[in-house]
């Protein structure tokens, strides 16, 4: 089922990215004559108006054509030459071609902007430091508080302290006999803990050890933290702060390929689609977070200024702007081998990383 519901998710996003495409072009004026989910031949199709939409039998992405984007192409009247791609003004063409990658990258912050705002988050002082509540969470096993306190007591002072946030500190004050920091001493005085305990208010004297671990007096007790709902306005910013932190590292991947700790980042669709059906098994937050990274890698990669990709028809678009006059066709063919080239050498990378993954202990979410 995981698998299943991975697929969709990946063709959602394909439909998504096509789709921004799609709604600039009809909306800039363009003729689109085809909008397709997957290739190869149409086992369902359907023509509206002047656009043919159908479902092709190779689930390996989508494609809208767009009346003159292919070279040589012969049009059927001066209308449809008049609302032709190639015929448009730049802006237009870097409307429709920046659309799809803006979609992914809107879809990205949507869907990390849904995790922030259906989870809760634990709050914390300026200094960083997790607020406490007076209620304890967990007792640990032999512990100085181990048969007295129980988790779900509520502290109501310790050694008169009622502040939750200074209750580890009074406790800190305490000192083995001499002042000696010997792994498991006890304190020489106890620390007087009042607490409710259910209905009852009880009051008990315990004494702290020393733990060299964490280099302090502990009585072993946690206390609970406090969580709140996300906020609309901080769940926008984490998610943004977020998906840049991601985008910088993707970048860095892209631009450091030949380096082999970058390099074994890499992954096609094989290793995506594995990765992604276990997180989908694994709940709707980690779900939601796999396809938000796979949106914006998907929208990052596709800005890479390079033919066939979008920001390849963005970057000749831009220049025939700055020039002043359209780029030859044979020109940006002849580029065009370079950015095939990269996406063939990006691929082999990636399907020798999952290969190499399947053949040892596999894909596993994180």
């Amino acid at each position: 089922m995981s698998y299943f519901l991975a697929f969709l998710g990946f063709a959602l996003l394909i439909l998504l990215h096509e789709g921004g495409h799609f709604l600039a072009a009809k909306a800039v004026g363009m003729r689109v004559e085809r909008f397709s989910l997957f290739f190869g031949p149409m086992f369902f199709k359907r023509t509206v108006g002047e656009t043919e939409y159908g479902i092709g039998v190779l689930p390996l992405g989508g494609y809208v054509k767009i009346t003159g984007m292919s070279p040589n192409e012969v049009f059927d009247s001066p209308e449809v030459e008049a609302r032709a791609y190639v015929n448009q003004p730049p802006w237009k063409r870097i409307v429709v071609i920046a659309a799809g990658p803006a979609v992914n990258l809107v879809v990205a912050f949507l869907l990390v902007w849904i995790v922030w705002m259906g989870t809760s988050r634990e709050l914390v002082t300026p200094q960083g430091v997790p607020l406490a509540t007076s209620t304890l969470g967990k007792v640990e096993k032999a512990s100085p508080a181990a048969g007295a306190l129980r988790a779900g007591d509520r502290i109501v002072s310790v050694d008169g302290v009622t502040n939750p946030q200074a209750m580890p500190a009074e406790i800190r004050r305490h000192t083995c006999a001499g002042g000696a920091r010997v792994n498991g001493c006890s304190a020489a005085t106890p620390v007087t803990v009042v607490f409710r305990q259910g209905h009852a208010l009880k009051t008990a004297k315990l004494r702290p050890r020393w733990s060299a671990k964490y280099n302090r007096m502990l009585l072993g007790i946690t206390f609970d933290g406090r969580t709140a709902s996300n906020g609309v306005i901080y769940s926008a910013g984490q998610s943004v702060s977020g998906l840049w932190r991601v985008t910088e590292r993707t970048v860095s991947v892209i631009a450091n390929i030949f380096k082999s700790s970058d390099r074994r980042q890499l992954h096609s669709i094989v290793g995506a689609g594995a990765i992604a059906s276990q997180d989908v098994a694994a709940g709707w937050v980690t779900g939601l977070e796999i396809f938000a990274l796979i949106s914006l890698s998907l929208g990052i990669v596709n800005l890479v200024p390079l033919l066939p990709l979008d920001g390849g028809h963005i970057f000749w678009a831009v220049a025939e702007k700055l020039r002043g006059r359209r780029i030859p066709y044979r020109v940006m063919e002849r580029t065009s081998f370079i950015g095939i080239a990269a996406i063939l050498v990006l691929l082999v990378i990636g399907l020798s990383n999952d290969i190499s993954t399947l053949a040892g202990s596999g894909f596993h979410a994180s």
